[in-house]
């Protein structure tokens, strides 16, 4: 009796198997010679546009954000949603127009920072000074075009509390006119 249930189970275990599989995969002729295989779609060059931010002595593993805007306060909080978030990055197009949009940036969730890669250099003191009332854990890269315009606006890079780096993208690197920089510069060239 036992070994009939048992047999009656198998079976119809064996039939529910075989239906939800469905029918098999048709046999596919190889490829002709000289035609690549299908791959996966490359991303768009907006995809590359932002950089990836790789700190070798942060050894946690964690979630990061990345954003091509500065976020609201529900999307900062939407975030938070994420297992381990570890870093938000915003890579912004231009300088934010005034302190009033980077006010959402204080709502940045526990736990994490913020790192923010400006282009170009502060258009004005006020934009320059308007990232220190972030209150927020904040890093800012700067990606320069080249040397500084004047000495005035290396003193307002000296005065960002959170400025942690600037890059000058340069064909021929050098130090000329970043004399007076305070923070670590580094050196861009890109090549196409």
């Amino acid at each position: 009796m036992k070994l009939s249930r048992l047999s009656l189970a198998f079976a119809a275990g064996t039939i529910a198997g075989c239906m939800a599989s469905g029918s098999p995969t048709p046999a596919q002729a190889p490829p002709p010679p000289g035609t690549k295989p299908p791959q996966a779609e490359a991303p768009s060059p907006a995809a590359w546009s932002r950089p990836l931010l790789i700190d070798r002595t942060d050894l946690r593993i964690g979630t990061t954000v990345e954003f091509g805007r500065i976020p609201t306060v529900g999307e900062l909080h939407d975030v938070t949603l994420l297992p381990g978030l570890a870093h938000v990055v915003i890579s912004l197009p231009e300088w934010p127009k005034d302190f009033a949009s980077l006010e959402p940036l204080s709502q940045l969730p526990q736990g994490s920072d913020l790192i923010v890669v400006l282009p170009g250099y502060p258009p004005s003191t006020a934009a320059a000074e308007a990232w220190n009332y972030i209150n927020a854990s904040l890093r800012i890269i700067l990606v320069v075009p080249g040397p500084p315009p004047s000495v005035t606006v290396v003193t307002d890079l000296n005065a960002m509390r959170r400025l942690e780096r600037v890059i000058a993208e340069m064909n021929d690197p050098s130090r000329s006119g970043f004399e007076r920089l305070q923070r670590p510069l580094s050196f861009l060239k890109r090549i196409d």
